[in-house]
């Protein structure tokens, strides 16, 4: 295996600027990823006895504000867990020190997600992307053995297996259905500059009217979140067939859906718009990064390199759910065994970055609200796009002023 390679890469430069006295790092990590965080360190410290590791959790709905207040005031962290889709914010703000790795056992799409401007500030921690979990029992009754891979004969298994039901959820609060869609058919989102919406381009508009064409087909029902009372109950009992979703609910569907349904359900790559399959998804997971204001650069390179390492990254598997960066990883017999995680492998080797602003979340809530107002019949396809671009320019107003500055 060629475990090592990312592990001395970063320990030559650890070692080199080590302290002779006991280094304290401040770890920043979020969600149930922080609390897990704390039980991989004892043997991180037993390997490194002039280092200690102080963790913080912080609940995801507060990251995002309170990384910003302590950039803003000074009390950054050493490392600190940061969603891909934030590095370009941290980085515009000049918050994070560069890093020098060696990519050859990452996933390349997930990689790119951590280069900025030919850079690399973040190396993935762990990874995240959409596919198909589907009803396998009810699609071989309407005569498909294997999942669709093509997003005509997708549309078709949905008419088939809906009955006098939907076929697949597409919750209308979420953004990821027309995003994934779009990157299906390589839809760039913005201008090459970054600087203006490009969803009027023909590439996100073919992905936008399928989306939009399983809701005026019934294929999809225009509800969101809160309106679905128990997906899962919903999924068993065959109100719909399919579901976008991501790793976690792996976990999730293995514990909530009935045992009769052991054997019935599967996870499948998002099928193409056109050959070759299948087609792109999000590249999605969070990363490890150094704050450029620590004084313990060394040292937190060491501690990244650890938690890198493939067998670490085993265990916070088993521990979390969260799918391992390194691929190499995936060789080890609980994931190599796990026949539901197969669809999420095969899916990272082909995925994308979305574009590297830091205003693509606000961008992404747009896509959300005028893809429903126009299930909802509220807005035409074309206004719809027309009024998302011009809302998109408009977020992106201050870039195009800084590049003219500039």
């Amino acid at each position: 295996m060629r475990w090592p390679v990312l592990a001395l890469a970063f320990l030559v430069t650890a070692c080199g600027g080590r302290d002779s006295s006991t280094v304290t790092l401040k770890v920043w990590g979020l969600g149930r990823e922080g609390e897990v965080l704390k039980e991989l360190l004892p043997e991180f410290e037993r390997q490194h006895p002039d280092i200690r590791v102080i963790v913080q959790q912080i609940p995801w709905t507060a990251a995002h504000e309170k990384l910003l207040t302590a950039f803003v005031g000074d009390a950054t962290p050493d490392v600190a867990q940061i969603g891909n889709t934030w590095l370009p914010e941290f980085v515009a703000l000049g918050a994070l020190a560069p890093l020098t790795a060696d990519s050859q056992d990452y996933f390349p799409g997930i990689w790119r997600t951590n280069e900025i401007g030919g850079t690399l500030y973040g190396i993935p921690w762990y990874v995240d992307t959409r596919v198909i979990f589907y009803r396998s029992d009810l699609l071989a009754a309407a005569g498909y053995k294997t999942f669709p891979t093509l997003w005509t004969d997708w549309r078709q298994a949905m008419v088939k297996v809906r009955g006098d039901r939907a076929a697949i959820l597409l919750a209308l609060n979420e953004w990821a259905g027309p995003i994934v869609l779009g990157m299906g058919t390589r839809a760039p989102f913005l201008t090459p500059d970054g600087l203006h919406g490009a969803f009027q381009e023909p590439r996100f508009r073919r992905a936008f009217a399928f989306y939009v064409d399983l809701f005026r087909g019934g294929l999809a029902p225009a509800v969101n979140n809160a309106q679905v009372a128990n997906r899962y109950q919903s999924f068993a009992t065959g109100e719909f067939s399919m579901i976008l979703s991501g790793p976690w609910d792996i976990g999730e569907f293995s514990r909530r859906l009935p045992a009769s349904l052991a054997g019935k359900w599967m996870t499948a790559p998002m099928p193409a718009p056109d050959p070759p399959a299948p087609g792109l998804s999000l590249a999605g997971g969070s990363s490890l990064a150094i704050f450029r204001r620590s004084a313990h650069q060394g040292a937190a390179r060491a501690l990244i390199a650890y938690l890198s390492e493939p067998a670490v990254q085993v265990r916070f598997y088993t521990l979390t759910g969260d799918l391992p960066a390194r691929e190499s990883a995936w060789s080890d017999p609980v994931l190599d065994t796990n026949r539901y995680a197969a669809a999420f492998r095969e899916q990272l080797r082909h995925v994308a970055p979305t574009p590297q602003v830091p205003e693509w979340e606000q961008i992404v809530t747009a896509v959300a609200r005028y893809a429903e107002e126009t299930v909802r019949g509220d807005m035409t396809e074309d206004q719809a796009l027309e009024a998302l671009d011009r809302d998109v320019d408009r977020m992106l107003e201050k870039r195009r002023w800084l590049a003219r500055a500039h």
